[in-house]
């Protein structure tokens, strides 16, 4: 199935000028934004207390989390684990609860119902040094992700084909991840992994288009770069449209019925999609044509006739 002619002709590098200015903007926008205004670290990252309960009954988690934001704990994660009557709850203490029981007898009195009651099992502190860790983690993760990268693609294309592959995947990630900090949205766990996960999808859409590439400048003899790498965003076009139109779909799904704790999973992975597309036809081959990629990159490199005498 072709949504565009295979050999349609669009002038996607006639664009590289604007659309590399733009990315560029975008990135010093996002940088700014994180080191001025940061972002909304949930109770995964900032501590609180942990409240575990068990019901009579299995309970109804966004029903819980109602009563919760109306009894004065906003942002509470409400979770299930165990069986489907335990649960656990993250918040941070009301004003006037001086220690954490007090603060796990107030959920506990506040989630039980007449014909539901919960008993508190257990109720402890975590510290922001946990979340610290946590965040810390996410970093390290990411960069040895993009390491990783860096060595797939070095093996498989040449440099230049890695450094362009992680230049407009990290404008993915630092774009969609500026996203939350300009809309204030709760950054969790759950948006910390669905960020993560971008990562994979952008890396993989710019990888099909170099594949591309490498049979083009291969097959291509005759042809400029410029002319080789528009050729190759065009003939894969109808792929990179379809795959992220189903993966955006497959998304929306999850934001519309996975309930609020993969909301902002969900958010990130839908703008990372859109984003991480874009990137791979109007940054990833723009980027490789300024560093002047070019089929003798590709091509194993001879000794010189001096050096074939001088062997034994």
């Amino acid at each position: 199935m072709n949504i565009f002619p295979y050999d349609s002709k669009i002038d996607f590098l006639r664009l590289r000028h604007a659309a590399l200015a733009i990315a560029v903007l975008m990135v010093i926008g996002s940088l700014v934004l994180l080191g001025i205004r940061g972002l909304n670290y949930a109770l995964d990252f900032t501590g609180g207390t942990v409240a575990e309960l068990t019901f009579e009954h299995p309970a109804d988690l966004d029903v819980l989390r109602d009563r919760l934001e109306a009894e004065g704990y906003p942002g509470a994660v409400v979770q299930a684990f165990g069986s489907e009557t335990d649960v656990m709850v993250r918040l941070q203490p009301r004003e006037g609860q001086d220690n954490i029981t007090q603060t796990g007898d107030a959920v506990r009195t506040v989630l039980s119902s007449d014909d539901n009651q919960a008993t508190l099992v257990r109720s402890d502190f975590v510290g922001p040094q946990v979340g610290k860790e946590l965040a810390q983690n996410g970093v390290l993760a990411a960069v040895f992700v993009m390491l990783g990268f860096v060595i797939y693609i070095s093996l498989r294309f040449e440099w230049k084909f890695a450094v362009a592959a992680i230049l407009s995947t990290a404008f993915t990630l630092i774009v969609t991840t500026a996203l939350f900090a300009l809309t204030w949205r709760e950054f969790d766990l759950t948006v910390m992994a669905g960020v993560l996960s971008v990562m994979g999808y952008a890396i993989n859409d710019t990888i099909v288009v170099f594949d591309r590439v490498r049979e083009n400048f291969t097959g291509l003899s005759k042809v400029d770069t410029r002319e080789i790498l528009n050729r190759s965003v065009n003939q894969t076009l109808s792929r990179t449209v379809i795959t992220s139109l189903v993966a955006f779909l497959t998304v929306v799904a999850l934001y519309v019925y996975g309930g609020d704790s993969l909301e902002g999973m969900a958010e990130s992975q839908m703008c990372g999609i859109v984003i991480g597309t874009l990137s791979s036809i109007f940054v990833a081959c723009p980027l490789l044509l300024l560093l002047g990629a070019s089929k003798q990159d590709l091509i194993p490199k001879v000794r010189d006739n001096a050096d074939l005498d001088r062997r034994p």
